[in-house]
């Protein structure tokens, strides 16, 4: 055995191993909520394991998508508060694979800090738990990284993993979309976490606001405004495919409108949009005003109050809209399907 020659000099170049490993041990506990069946692992291994059960999926796929937060960190740190963006970490990644048609599985986070500080890492960690929790999926590892004198001091940066399941049959890639069909938009929490750094450029150098700021237009402070989390809607997805047939989903993010929805449509359909045919939260309009924001960059930059966009037959449309309200989600008939020519645009809005 290799006894402790004093202090050690990784510590002191900002390199702390002993604190990295009582964050592991912290946050087991929080992290073991998350597990469900599958999972054949402990948080602390080399590797995350989970048992995949595909008896009852005739061609399985596994589904994977990965992002960050952006930006929107710049708030958690002005605010010193860390326990919501691992809800929007979770949000991002698996919002992209459920509009493909996959049912998250698990999760897994990395983190990246100048200085481990415990107790903020076991905030995001919970938050990204949280996040897990809604989604129905489990974290079953990551990666927290000191990297002295990379970040500055109190910053650090998330990116997160998911993988998921779906059955070969049954994923969404737009193919079946057709003329005739519906356009419903599930409301969106806010500004999720896109668009930030203009945003960020309005708010606090063009406005000279600070996150303390209390504006009636949102009837609470810009910091609590600017940190709400990102709406997960995978258990909404997964209980409108139960007994609806769904034709494709996009989700609104970085690209708003105008490069997301066009994703999913086939060559000979357009998305036709009745303009202000859904609520748009106060934020949108504010920034707009103040930005002197055009409409097509609005709808190029923010999801402008809709999280997800999903294309259904014309026949559930009622049915389906009955089902979201009643799942506590917002949504709204916005438009439908017509034939697109050659020298037209994938979108177009109308009043």
């Amino acid at each position: 055995m290799v006894k402790d020659k004093g202090k050690s000099k990784y510590t002191e170049a900002g390199v702390d191993i002993d604190a990295g490993n009582k964050f592991v041990q912290m946050i087991k506990p929080i992290v073991s909520k998350t597990f469900k069946s599958g999972v054949i692992t402990e948080i602390g291994g080399f590797a995350g394991l989970f048992s995949l059960n595909t008896q009852n999926i005739k061609n399985p796929v596994l589904v994977s998508s990965t992002d960050g937060v952006g930006t929107k960190l710049k708030i958690a740190f002005m605010l010193d508060k860390h326990d919501t963006v691992g809800i929007d970490l979770v949000a991002m990644c698996v919002n992209d694979i459920m509009v493909q048609g996959a049912v998250p599985l698990f999760f897994l986070d990395y983190l990246a800090m100048g200085k481990l500080n415990i107790e903020k890492a076991k905030d995001i960690v919970t938050g990204i738990a949280v996040g897990c929790q809604e989604a129905e999926c489990s974290l079953i590892g990551g990666e927290t990284a000191e990297m002295a004198g990379f970040y500055a001091e109190g910053e650090y940066d998330l990116a997160g993993f998911v993988v998921g399941l779906a059955d070969n049959e049954e994923l969404l890639d737009g193919s079946e979309i057709a003329v005739g069909h519906h356009l419903i938009g599930i409301g969106s929490s806010g500004l999720h976490s896109n668009g930030y750094s203009l945003v960020r450029k309005i708010i606090f150098e063009q406005l000279q606001l600070t996150v303390r700021d209390h504006v009636a237009e949102f009837g609470r402070t810009v910091g609590e405004e600017l940190l709400e989390p990102t709406r997960i809607y995978s258990r909404a997805i997964r209980n409108l495919r139960r007994d609806f047939k769904i034709y494709g989903i996009s989700h609104i993010t970085g690209g708003g409108f105008i490069d997301n929805i066009p994703r999913i449509l086939p060559k000979r359909c357009k998305a036709v949009i009745t303009k202000n045919s859904w609520p748009r939260h106060p934020i949108f309009s504010f920034l707009q005003k103040a930005g002197q924001i055009s409409d097509y960059e609005m709808l190029r930059t923010f999801n402008n109050g809709l999280g997800l966009i999903i294309v259904v037959g014309e026949k559930d449309t009622s049915e389906i809209l009955l089902r979201l309200k009643a799942m506590g989600e917002s949504a709204c008939l916005i438009g439908c399907i017509e034939a697109r020519d050659d020298n037209e645009e994938a979108i177009i809005f109308v009043e």
